[in-house]
């Protein structure tokens, strides 16, 4: 029975690694295959085939829900239904949209929207919206998250803006959405977002600077609910049951077993629906289940097996939760205590086996972690050998307790200023630690050298004395020792980042790295902290030799501060440094200036006539191996025309689409002298400019360049010196992205 459900979980999990789905019609053949096979009892190739099927399907299904090209980018008026707990941030109100209908489209049945000044929205509301709809995507760049993936796991069929709208019907039966005001309204020394993270899963009310400390230390599981808090729960009233039996107070004509079984698991669903419902609640949930029958039934249950049909149980209700980090670590931390715990001889003092439990997840989940390109803390065994009883023990029983005592005039306050004092104090130990010592993200390991980690912390978590167990602290070390791939003498490896609506290109030879532009940064968003700074460091880049900024607009020079903050930038260039935000000090664009890094010729240029900004902006050619490309800025076509006249001028291989492809650029003189092979244009895929426009589009067809487009491919990864096609992270094959 184990190894069917071992072959059940496996074929279920190979959705995530599957780049195309099969056809409908092999779809139903795996189901077909997988039933025949049962037919004949092979039973584990049957169970393997029912999962593929089935995760095939559901996936399917999903792709099927999602908006259709010809209305994408459409105003359309439509209706449905406010779900979950809209966001209210300080600009816009972020919410899903259920049930949504118009009169001549169909619509996907979910939609993720974002309401710009838009009014206060309650769960359960039923609108009528004019929105701007989107197919789901966003930003994709090297080593980092999947907007796409991250959208169809929660079955997002469309995203949009709302223009306008009105509201049809009040809230009907938003429980939720009231307890939320309800305890948005108590004083908790300033931790009321923190109460509804830890009783109702919403995470809306934590500040980013919260959500950095708990990043920086490890404990981001401890305010999103999680399995801890819902077993904990369980384990109260069932020690509760049981205590109340124990001394005579329980009924007698109550059989105690079967009622502190039954209150722990009403109590452990009640808390998780009162979540939401995610994924770690599920996976407690269905382990609750299991170990609470077998307890009922006085039979002896290893832990592996609740892990297995809980694993197996969540995949079978949403086959697509696969494509979610949390899932991973969710069941990978329970995974780990259970294998560094069971079949040990001899029995650990509690204190020693809670400290123990700390590091081993630590070691457990680093792979998982890396794999995912996530930042490692390196103070959360520390972090959580505190924070973890402090937030079982006292805080949440406090949250919980203030919110069922809410109706009795004050008990309840009381009880939630209690719990607000408790978190008050736990934040100020945790931004201490996150100050001390701020989360590590290392260089992307290649598959060889997770493979080898991954051995290394199982080997780490066999029971001390086993052979070879040594040998995984070394094979775990390759986690800071792995560099990335050197780029060969005379060649430059560029990066052009995915960063919307604003530009930012790494590039990098044998032993130097410059970044040229570093991203936008907008009033909520700073692409440079977000993305370019993230995506260096994946990279195995922990210093700039010089940060090169075209101009000071903000979608080119916006994130050059978070770059500044953090990482070292021995030298900074800017085409108009007076412009610049106070404290980022650069030297000007000198035209005519040149340098050499390991064959690689570099030279910058800027038209001493510029009358603005953008004309203003500081071009830089760079040569490697006879392969040349041209970063132009924000040039427009008089600034163009002037460089024709300049000493750079010249036939190119590479252009940077100058204004991001802007009317007032890329003039037909221009490209009609540089003749370039491609051209690299960085823009927002539904950017307010029009950007890029169509006779742009038009002189770039009609020369025969190709066009990598940013907002279409992602991340593009050139290797000049090589006369070699560049690379997109969209051209990587998977289920869930549009062939491009």
């Amino acid at each position: 029975m184990r190894t069917g459900m071992l072959a059940l979980a496996s074929g279920l999990l190979s959705l995530i690694w599957l780049p195309v789905l099969p056809s409908v019609g092999w779809q139903w053949g795996l189901l077909f295959f997988g039933l025949l096979c049962l037919m004949f009892r092979r039973w584990r190739a049957g169970l393997f085939l029912l999962g593929l099927g089935w995760a095939c399907l559901s996936a399917q299904a999903a792709l099927d829900e999602r908006l259709s090209a010809h209305l994408d980018g459409r105003t359309l008026w439509l209706e449905g239904q406010v779900v979950g707990l809209p966001a209210q941030g300080a600009q816009a109100v972020r919410f899903e949209l259920a049930d949504a209908r118009s009169r001549r489209e169909t619509l996907p049945a979910r939609l993720q929207l974002t309401w710009h000044g838009g009014p206060p929205l309650r769960s359960g509301e039923r609108w009528r919206l004019a929105v701007t709809l989107r197919q789901p995507g966003g930003l994709l760049n090297p080593h980092g998250p999947d907007p796409q993936a991250h959208l169809l796991a929660r079955r997002i069929g469309a995203s949009g803006s709302v223009k306008a709208g009105e509201r049809l019907a009040p809230a009907a039966w938003a429980w939720r959405d009231s307890l939320r005001q309800r305890l948005a309204g108590v004083d908790a020394y300033g931790r009321e977002g923190a109460l509804a993270a830890l009783v109702l899963g919403d995470g809306g009310g934590l500040s980013a600077e919260d959500w950095q400390a708990l990043q920086a230390t490890g404990t981001v599981h401890l305010m999103v609910i999680s399995g801890q808090h819902v077993g904990l729960l369980a384990g109260l009233i069932y020690a509760l049951v049981a205590g109340l039996a124990r001394i005579g107070c329980w009924p007698r004509r109550l059989p105690w077993l079967p009622w502190a079984c039954g209150l722990a698991f009403a109590a452990a669903l009640g808390y998780g629906l009162l979540a939401g419902f995610q994924v770690p609640v599920q996976r407690a949930c269905i382990m609750l289940a299991v170990v609470l029958l077998w307890r009922l039934r006085f039979r002896h249950l290893s832990f592996g097996w609740p892990l297995l049909l809980a694993l197996v149980g969540v995949l079978l209700v949403e086959p697509l939760a696969s494509l979610l980090p949390g899932f991973w670590l969710s069941f990978a931390a329970v995974a780990v205590l259970i294998f560094s715990f069971s079949g040990r001889l001899g029995a650990w003092h509690r204190w020693r086996a809670w400290t123990r439990a700390q590091w081993l997840i630590a070691v457990g989940l680093l792979p998982v972690l890396l794999g995912w390109g996530l930042p490692v803390s390196l103070t959360a065994p520390l972090a959580n050998l505190l924070a973890v009883p402090w937030v079982s023990v006292i805080v949440v029983p406090l949250a919980l307790g203030g919110t069922l005592l809410l109706p009795l005039p004050w008990i309840g306050e009381t009880l939630l200023w209690l719990a607000g004092g408790a978190l008050a104090g736990l934040f100020a130990v945790l931004d201490w630690l996150a100050a001390w010592q701020p989360a590590w993200l290392p260089a992307a390991p290649p598959w060889w050298g997770l493979a080898l980690i991954v051995l290394g912390a199982l080997l780490i978590l066999l029971p001390t004395g086993l052979p070879m167990r040594v040998l995984g602290v070394p094979l775990l070390a390759l986690a800071g020792l792995l560099a990335p791939q050197r780029v060969p003498f005379g060649e430059v490896e560029v990066w052009q980042l995915d960063v919307g609506q604003g530009q930012a290109f790494i590039l990098r030879t044998s032993a130097h790295v410059m970044l040229y532009d570093a991203g936008p940064a907008l009033a909520d968003s700073d692409l440079g902290e977000r993305v370019v700074l993230p995506t260096l460091r994946k990279l195995g880049i922990d210093r700039l030799d010089l940060m090169l900024l075209s101009h000071a607009d903000s979608d080119h020079a916006g994130g050059a501060r978070a770059i500044r903050r953090g990482l070292p930038v021995a030298r900074v260039i800017a085409g108009d440094p007076a412009a610049l935000h106070a404290g980022l000090h650069a030297s000007a664009c000198s035209s005519g200036e040149r340098w050499e890094w390991e064959g690689a010729h570099f030279s910058l240029w800027q038209w001493e006539g510029a009358s603005g900004s953008n004309q203003g902006s500081c071009v830089l050619r760079v040569e490697a191996g006879g392969e040349s490309l041209l970063l132009t800025g924000d040039i427009d076509a008089r600034a163009e025309a002037a460089w024709l006249h300049s000493p750079m001028a010249g036939p190119v291989d590479w252009l940077q689409a100058p204004h991001h492809g802007s009317r007032s650029s890329s003039s037909a003189t221009f490209l009609a002298l540089t003749a370039p092979t491609g051209i690299l244009l960085s823009r927002g895929r539904y950017n307010h400019f029009g950007h890029p426009h169509p006779q742009v589009l038009a002189r770039y067809a009609a020369l025969g360049s190709v066009v990598y487009d940013s907002a279409v491919l992602g991340a593009v990864r050139l290797r000049l010196g090589r006369f070699a096609r560049p690379q997109a992270q969209r051209e990587q094959r998977r289920f869930w992205r549009e062939p491009t």
